[in-house]
């Protein structure tokens, strides 16, 4: 393992500062698929995770896009080959909120939160994930397409204004933004498998 995070979640629309003490995420980089299988297969720390948990969902998926730095590192290497637009993509923004723009910040976010449940093409999933509450947040989602993402992000007039303010006033001390290419899915999310019929 290359890198690795164990995440908590959002409650709510996923995006809040209070937790849901039920359901965490694990992001981790291996340097060969066969590693990560191994780990998922025999690791005793992982099987202790599995103890304990009534569900499971794990997905792969190999970098096509990324910008920006976690605690200072690239994490992610991006894959060569070709990916379109109308490609089904996970995307992973993530961001250190720097200590005086807090307020500015989580007073915009739940309107954001509650636009995405307006728009025509919602996406397959999306979760608020984060390492330190209210001050380290991320956020991960899977989308049909790049296309029915990007309106979203940077046509919806909520989120499209938090995107111009967070860059004109400098409301992140650190940010990484990346786009995926899932190829492998196993398990479930409350019941169903959210990719089962796209992968």
């Amino acid at each position: 393992m290359t890198f690795g995070k164990m995440l908590g979640t959002g409650a709510g629309q996923g995006f809040k500062m209070w937790p849901n003490w039920n359901v965490y995420g694990l992001l981790q980089c291996w340097s060969s698929e066969s590693s990560a299988d191994s780990f998922f297969s025999t690791h005793p720390w992982w099987q202790l995770l599995l103890d304990y948990s009534d569900e499971q969902w794990t997905t792969y998926m190999q970098a096509v896009k990324t910008h920006g730095t976690w605690d200072g590192m690239e994490p992610f290497h991006v894959a060569s080959g070709s990916f379109q637009a109308d490609d089904l993509v996970g995307v992973l923004t993530r961001a250190t909120i720097a200590r005086a723009h807090l307020w500015h910040f989580w007073s915009r976010v739940a309107r954001v939160s509650r636009a995405i449940t307006d728009i025509p093409h919602k996406p397959l999933f999306s979760m608020g994930i984060g390492e330190l509450p209210v001050i380290q947040q991320a956020t991960f989602s899977f989308w049909r397409s790049t296309h029915e993402m990007t309106a979203y992000a940077y046509k919806h007039p909520y989120h499209k204004e938090v995107v111009s303010k967070t860059r004109k006033n400098g409301w992140y001390a650190e940010e990484l933004f990346a786009r995926f290419r899932p190829y492998r899915s196993t398990g479930t999310w409350n019941g169903p498998h959210p990719l089962q019929s796209l992968l």
